[in-house]
C-alpha cells in the first residue's frame, strides 16, 4: 500500500486506527521539565483514582526491572499522570545514556513526518524505490552501478520494516519468512567510521521483500534517504519537528566514539534523550502524533506502526516497531506496540489502556558522558559490579533483553485496574 492521503481516509473509514482510550486525558500535554513537567499521582491512592493502576503490581514490576539489567529505571504514564518513576544504578532522569536501538523508532517516525512534509519530493512514500541517483547518489560506484543490483528494488517501506534483503546482524543472525526462522551466515556490518558507505554496501541476503532479518544497515540508509529529501541531518530534523514543539530538555546522539566523531546521526540508534522526554515521545504516539494542538506525526503512519505491514508480511516488525497485532505477547493488547534496544531499553505503548512505559537499562559503558559531550548529573555507582543471575537449569538465566521487556510490559498491564 502506498503512502498516500486517499488510501490512509480509507484506513480511517474503514476504522483501522482503532480507538484511544484517553480517559480524560486526550487534552492534556505535559509541559516542559523546566516549567514544572509531568502531573503526577506517586502514592497508591493517586495512582488507583486518577490512573487507574494498583500499586502493589507497580512495585512488583518495578523490583522485576531492577533484576534485568546492571542500570535502568522504570516510568509508567497513564491517563496522563505519571504514576511510577524509579531509577537505579547510573540512571537518573536527567542522564543521557546510549538508548542503542530504541533510536530506530525516532528515525521511522522522523521518516513519517517527511513523508507528509516533502511529499511532493517523495511521491510514492513507502513504495518509493530509493537506490536511485536522486534519494541515494552515493550508492553508485564510479562506473555509475550498483554493486548489487537486488538494491535497485528496495524501498523506503521495506527498509524501515527490515525487509530490504539486508543480511542480519550478529554472530549468529537469523532471518523470517512468513513465519519461519532461518540461520544466516555472519557478515561484517556496520563501520562507525565509514557509516554511510559500510551500511550501503552491507551484504544481503535474499531479494528485497523476500524476508525479514534483523539489520541496522536499514534504518541508516532511510536516515539518509530523509538528509537528502529534506536537505537535514537526522538529528536537526528531530530537534525541529519533534523535540522543540514537546519541549525536551538537553538530548543528542552518541556521536563522539573515542577519538573520532560520527558527522551524521546514525539511523540506526543511539539516540540519547532524558527519560521523561523518552516519555513525552511515546505519550505523542499514543495521542496518534498529536501534541497540544499541533499534529506533529501524521496519525496514519502512527497506525502503520502497530499493525502488519504490507511491506514485511512474514512477522509482526513494521516502520521499527514490534508490534503485537499476532497476540504473540499475550499478556498485553493487541494494539500495543514498542522499540527495545541493546541493554534492556524500551518505549512501549498501548492505546487501549492510554499507556506509556518507558524501562531503561544499560551497561556502565552506555553511560559514559563523552559519548554525546553533553553535561550529565553525578552518577550513582553502587552497581557498578552488578552481575546478572546466571542460568541454571532452574532459570531461564538473565532477564535482560526483549524477554524481560516483554515481561514488564504483561506486568504492568496487569496493573491497569478494570473500571
Amino acid at each position: 500500500m502506498n503512502f498516500t492521503w486517499t488510501n490512509f481516509r480509507g484506513m480511517i473509514a474503514a476504522g483501522w486506527l482503532g480507538t484511544l482510550a484517553t480517559a480524560g486525558a486526550a487534552d492534556y500535554f505535559p509541559p516542559p521539565d523546566s516549567a514544572g513537567g509531568w502531573r503526577v499521582a506517586t502514592n497508591a491512592a493517586a495512582a488507583r483514582d486518577k490512573a487507574g493502576l494498583d500499586w502493589n503490581k507497580l512495585q512488583q514490576a518495578g523490583i522485576f526491572t531492577e533484576h534485568c539489567t546492571q542500570n535502568g529505571a522504570l516510568l509508567v504514564v497513564r491517563n496522563g499522570y505519571l504514576v511510577w518513576e524509579q531509577y537505579f544504578g547510573r540512571a537518573s532522569r536527567n542522564v543521557n545514556p546510549d538508548m542503542a536501538s530504541t533510536g530506530k523508532a525516532y528515525t521511522s517516525i522522523a521518516c513519517g513526518i517527511m513523508l507528509q512534509e516533502f511529499r511532493d519530493k517523495i511521491p510514492d512514500g513507502l513504495d518509493t524505490k530509493v537506490f536511485t541517483d536522486k534519494y541515494l547518489p552515493e550508492a553508485f560506484g564510479p562506473e555509475g552501478k550498483l554493486d548489487d543490483a537486488r538494491r535497485a528494488e528496495i524501498t523506503l517501506g521495506q527498509l524501515l520494516c527490515m525487509s530490504g534483503g539486508y543480511n542480519g546482524e550478529g554472530g549468529a543472525p537469523t532471518a523470517v519468512v512468513m513465519g519461519k526462522a532461518l540461520q544466516l551466515k555472519a557478515v561484517p556490518g556496520q563501520n562507525i567510521r565509514d557509516l554511510d558507505q559500510s551500511s550501503l554496501r552491507c551484504a544481503m541476503w535474499t531479494n528485497a521483500g523476500a524476508g525479514y532479518s534483523y539489520s541496522s544497515p536499514e534504518p541508516h540508509i532511510a536516515s539518509m534517504v530523509l538528509r537528502r529529501v529534506t536537505g537535514m541531518d537526522l538529528a536537526d530534523y528531530i530537534d525541529a519537528r519533534l523535540a522543540k514543539p514537546m519541549g525536551w530538555g538537553a538530548w543528542g546522539y552518541c556521536l563522539h566514539r573515542g577519538d573520532f566523531t560520527m558527522p551524521h546521526a546514525n539511523g540506526a540508534g543511539s539516540i540519547a534523550v532524558h527519560a521523561t522526554d523518552a516519555l513525552r515521545f511515546g505519550y505523542c504516539l499514543l495521542h496518534e502524533g498529536k501534541w497540544g494542538e499541533q499534529q506533529l506525526v501524521p496519525a496514519e503512519y502512527v497506525a502503520l506502526c502497530r499493525q502488519m505491514s504490507p511491506h514485511n508480511p512474514h512477522c509482526p516488525y513494521s516502520l521499527q516497531f514490534e508490534q503485537n497485532s499476532d497476540g504473540h505477547v499475550v499478556g498485553a493488547p493487541r494494539d500495543a506496540f514498542w522499540k527495545s534496544g541493546a541493554g534492556g531499553f524500551a518505549l512501549l505503548v498501548v492505546p487501549s489502556l492510554d499507556l506509556v512505559i518507558y524501562k531503561m537499562g544499560g551497561n556502565n559503558g552506555q553511560y559514559e558522558p563523552s559519548l554525546t559531550g553533553l553535561p550529565q548529573p553525578e552518577a550513582d555507582h553502587s552497581r557498578d559490579d552488578w552481575k546478572p543471575i546466571p542460568r541454571t537449569p532452574f532459570n531461564e538465566g538473565s532477564l535482560g533483553g526483549d524477554d524481560g521487556i516483554r515481561r514488564v510490559l504483561e506486568m504492568v498491564c496487569a496493573a491497569v485496574r478494570v473500571p
